[in-house]
C-alpha cells in the first residue's frame, strides 16, 4: 500500500521534485490531497501552477486505485459508499445511540465542554474500543494520541483495558502519543502523521485539546486574526486526513462563559466560527451531579437530542451499569462490617444466655420458700374459717 503511493510514481514527478516534497513533509499520495496546492507552493517553493497540476495528478491517481470517490457520481452510489464507512462503539447503549451506532471515520466529532465532563475520559474510552475487532463494534486499528495538555493517562488506559477484558500491554503498545508544546509544534506533528498512520494502521487520530494552545499564545483581540487562520489550517487538515485515510478524528475543546447571557446556558465552546464549521459533528458534554449529560449540537444526520451516562473504572459507562457497580460496592462493604460484628453479638448473646441460666437458677431455689408461705395461708384461711363455724354454733 505505501508502496504504491510513492511520489515518484506519479507522471511528471521526477526525482528533484521528489526530494523537495520529502524536505517539506510530504512524503506520499496521500499528503499532497492533505496538503493542497496553495500549501504545496508555499511550503517547498514552486510556483502554484505546477503545485496545482501536481495535487490534480495525485487526486487522479487515488480515484483510479479506487481510494477515492469520482467527482460525479449518483446518490445511490454514494449512500452505497456511507454504508462501508467504519463505526467505532462507544461502549455504551446511551452514546452508540447518540451517534447512531457509533464514532464514524471520515469525519471530525467535537467535543466540547467545560472541565470535569468528561471529555478526555471519552477520548480514553474510544482509544480502548477501536482495537476491538469489528464484530463487536471496533475497527481493529491503532490510535494517534496528539496530547496537547499532558493530560493522557496511561493507568486509565489499562483500567479501561481490564473493563472490557483486554489485554492492557497489547493495548499501550497500538497507542502511539505525541505531545505537543506549542501551536506550531501541535501542526507539524499532523503534518508528519501520514507515515505514522499507514505504518500502525491508525484508525482513530485524538487531538486533545485542539485549540487549547492556540488560546494560550494568542492573546488579545489584536492576535485574533492570525490565530484563526492558523487554527482554521489545523482543523481543516485534521477533517482531511480523517478523510483521505479512512479513520475517525475526535477532537476536544475549551469553553468560556459569555457575560452577556442572562437567561440559559452562558457556555460557548472556543474557536469561534472556524472550528464549528469544519467539525463534522459536535457535541456538547456537561456536568449534571455525578451523571453526565451529551447533546448532539450540529450533525448533517442525527436529530438533536441528549442522553445521560456516568464515568467509572470502564470510561464511558451507561447510567444502569454504573448504578448496579455502585450497588455491589456497597453490598460488599455491608458484608464485611456485618462479618466483623458478628463475634461481639455472639458474646453478647452468650453473655445473656449465662444471665437467665443464673436467673432461672435463683427462681429455682426461691419457688419452695413461696410453697410454704402459700401452705401457710391455706392453713390460716382454713382455721379462720373453723373461728367461723364456731361463731355461728354459739348464735345458734
Amino acid at each position: 500500500m505505501v508502496e504504491d503511493l510513492r511520489l515518484d510514481s506519479l507522471e511528471g514527478v521526477g526525482p528533484v521534485t521528489t526530494r523537495k516534497l520529502s524536505d517539506a513533509g510530504v512524503h506520499n499520495v496521500m499528503d499532497l490531497i492533505v496538503r493542497g496546492p496553495v500549501e504545496i507552493a508555499e511550503i517547498t517553493g514552486m510556483e502554484k501552477d505546477t503545485a496545482e497540476k501536481i495535487v490534480n495528478k495525485a487526486r487522479q491517481y487515488l480515484v483510479e486505485t479506487g481510494l477515492l470517490s469520482r467527482d460525479f457520481v449518483s446518490a445511490t452510489e454514494v449512500y452505497k459508499r456511507r454504508q462501508d464507512i467504519g463505526k467505532i462503539t462507544t461502549g455504551t447503549n446511551c452514546l452508540d445511540t447518540l451517534f447512531d451506532g457509533g464514532v464514524e471515520t471520515q469525519a471530525l466529532t467535537e467535543v466540547y465542554g467545560e472541565f470535569g465532563s468528561g471529555k478526555t475520559q471519552f477520548a480514553h474510552t474510544l482509544s480502548v474500543m477501536v482495537q476491538k475487532p469489528k464484530t463487536e463494534g471496533g475497527l481493529d486499528g491503532g490510535v494517534l494520541y496528539i496530547d496537547t495538555e499532558n493530560t493522557f493517562r496511561p493507568e486509565r488506559i489499562v483500567s479501561i483495558a481490564q473493563a472490557h477484558e483486554m489485554d492492557p500491554e497489547k493495548v499501550l503498545d497500538r497507542i502511539i502519543v505525541a505531545r505537543a508544546y506549542n501551536s506550531a509544534h501541535q501542526t507539524l506533528i499532523l503534518e508528519e502523521a501520514g507515515p505514522v498512520i499507514e505504518e500502525n494502521n491508525i484508525k482513530l487520530i485524538v487531538v486533545d485539546s485542539a485549540v487549547g494552545l492556540f488560546r494560550a499564545e494568542y492573546l488579545g483581540r489584536g492576535t485574533l486574526s492570525n490565530r484563526q487562520q492558523k487554527l482554521n489550517h489545523f482543523v481543516h487538515m485534521l477533517s482531511r486526513i480523517a478523510e483521505t485515510y479512512n479513520c475517525a478524528a475526535i477532537a476536544t475543546n475549551q469553553v468560556m462563559a459569555s457575560p452577556d447571557v442572562f437567561f440559559g446556558d452562558p457556555t460557548r465552546p472556543i474557536g469561534g466560527n472556524v472550528v464549528a464549521h469544519t467539525s463534522t459533528y459536535r457535541i456538547y458534554f456537561k456536568k449534571s451531579g455525578k451523571k453526565r449529560i451529551a447533546r448532539m449540537v450540529d450533525s448533517p444526520h442525527h436529530p438533536e437530542e441528549e442522553v445521560l451516562f456516568a464515568l467509572g473504572e470502564a470510561g464511558v459507562m451507561d447510567l444502569e451499569d454504573a448504578e448496579k457497580k455502585t450497588t455491589k460496592k456497597t453490598s460488599k462493604k455491608t458484608t464485611k462490617k456485618e462479618k466483623e460484628s458478628e463475634p461481639e453479638i455472639a458474646v453478647e448473646s452468650s453473655e445473656l444466655e449465662l444471665e437467665t441460666k443464673k436467673t432461672t437458677k435463683k427462681e429455682k431455689e426461691s419457688e419452695p420458700e413461696i410453697a410454704v408461705e402459700s401452705s401457710n395461708l391455706e392453713l390460716v384461711q382454713t382455721t379462720e374459717d373453723a373461728d367461723s363455724d364456731d361463731f355461728e354454733l354459739l348464735e345458734e
